[in-house]
């Protein structure tokens, strides 16, 4: 994805105005109305349970709606979290919401359509690797942040809030985190490796009559991503401001090329089988053959039917003294670019991703927040979270997608013994000659 040396020093937003330039939406909109500072807050009584709230307002912030729309993923589980949370929104603001049930991968063909005629939502939901089409198609409005609205999103995953970054600009406010960790058996592996080394011993001593000590998808860059840029290869460079260049690509560097050459050793030393994906890692660990296995989260029904208490989730292993950075995919809310309602939408997507809003959607739909001050009561589930806080967002750019399959190509043939220097030079050959495709 990227050089881990480069990621993201400190919070792009709240030291470079720039990346939040103010954005009028020539419909009508309310953002332009949002530029004054003061912010003032006063005390209220919430009358459900007598304690005294305090409600944040904007002296000069524009007239409330009387409602506001939202289109929410049609999973019961997120239909039932957000009508708990728009409540609250709705009782502590006098802000009607209305909720309408929309496939998430759908919703960005709806918006093109319904933006433009008026007939959209003032806030809709999507993957942050698909902001690179979203900002194409324009139909997400620029945030025109506050001072008191950044300073808020400044307690979010840093890492999550630039992935919803397109250009320089915020467009999105992150809702969900999702990454893998570490899965072990502990009837084979009583004490988690806390480091690389220690899992290779570990792995080296189980392995042998069937039984293995540790597996994962190698060839899969999504899995492989945490190894490949522990030493400083990367998918596309970056700038300063965190914007990427598809034309540097870091994938055949002689960091990459050493990183994966210890991936090819795993193989070479009978630690895994050529092939190996996470159909067979799965199967072996649920009958107890297998130690440990790079996984998410949505395995974790599966696992703990099958070795019951003796799952345990970790964070990634460090190496060289450093955390191993996992590939993460973030989900966020996003304001429409017709609306007339900006600065109340953001208010409203900002709501509904707070601390206690977020902790509400964890405990009913069961993902994972942006939000950093979430703590998270599950032994299984908290260490993912934990890992979340060192994971990197997929490029959000759309020449991400002519990397997939050249890099998952190039990491079957280093499992059969091909030269990887070679094999690594291959595929950044033809993702470039796919990048230089596009459009034509």
């Amino acid at each position: 994805m990227i050089d881990s040396k480069l990621l993201y020093k400190g919070m792009l937003l709240l030291s470079t105005a720039g990346l939040l330039a103010a954005c009028g939406n020539g419909d009508g909109g309310d953002a332009g109305d949002t530029g004054a500072d003061p912010d003032t807050t006063e005390e209220t009584t919430d009358d459900t349970n007598g304690e005294t709230a305090e409600e944040t307002t904007n002296e000069d912030a524009p007239e409330k709606p009387e409602s506001l729309h939202m289109w929410v993923n049609q999973e019961e589980q997120q239909l039932d979290a957000y009508e708990e949370i728009t409540a609250r929104f709705t009782e502590e603001y006098g802000i009607d919401v209305q909720i309408t049930p929309y496939e998430m991968l759908e919703q960005l063909d709806g918006m093109s359509l319904d933006g433009p005629a008026g007939q959209g939502p003032d806030l809709f939901f999507q993957p942050h690797d698909r902001m690179g089409d979203i900002y194409l198609q324009g139909v997400a409005a620029e945030l025109d942040l506050t001072d008191d609205q950044l300073e808020r999103l400044g307690e979010y995953n840093e890492e999550a809030v630039q992935s919803f970054s397109y250009e320089g600009i915020q467009f999105g406010i992150p809702a969900v985190v999702e990454t893998y960790a570490l899965f072990i058996n502990n009837e084979l592996v009583p004490e988690a490796p806390e480091t690389m080394d220690e899992l290779m011993d570990i792995a080296r001593d189980l392995t042998g009559d069937g039984q293995y000590g540790f597996m994962m998808n190698a060839g899969d860059l999504y899995f492989t991503y945490p190894f490949i840029t522990a030493d400083g290869g990367y998918i596309f460079g970056q700038d300063e401001d965190g914007v990427y260049d598809p034309t540097d690509i870091g994938l055949n560097t002689p960091e990459a090329v050493s990183a994966v050459e210890m991936i090819q050793s795993w193989f070479d030393e009978g630690l895994m089988p050529p092939g190996t994906d996470l159909e067979v890692a799965n199967s072996l660990f649920i009958d107890g053959q297998l130690g440990m296995v790079v996984n998410g989260p949505w395995a974790i029904p599966d696992y703990r039917d099958a070795i019951g208490e003796n799952l345990q989730v970790v964070e990634l292993p460090t190496q060289d003294g450093e955390p191993l950075n996992s590939f993460s995919g973030n989900k966020g809310w996003l304001v429409n670019y017709y609306t007339d309602h900006e600065y109340w939408a953001t208010e409203l997507a900002l709501f509904i991703t707070n601390e206690e809003s977020s902790t509400t959607y964890f405990e009913v739909a069961g993902e994972l927040p942006a939000h950093t001050a979430v703590e998270i009561d599950d032994e299984l589930m908290d260490p993912i979270f934990a890992q979340t806080q060192n994971a990197h967002p997929m490029p959000n750019i759309p020449e991400m997608s002519q990397v997939w399959e050249p890099l998952g190509d190039a990491l079957q043939f280093v499992q059969q013994g091909d030269d990887v220097q070679e094999v690594l030079d291959e595929a950044v050959a033809n993702i470039e000659a796919n990048i230089s495709m596009m459009g034509q």
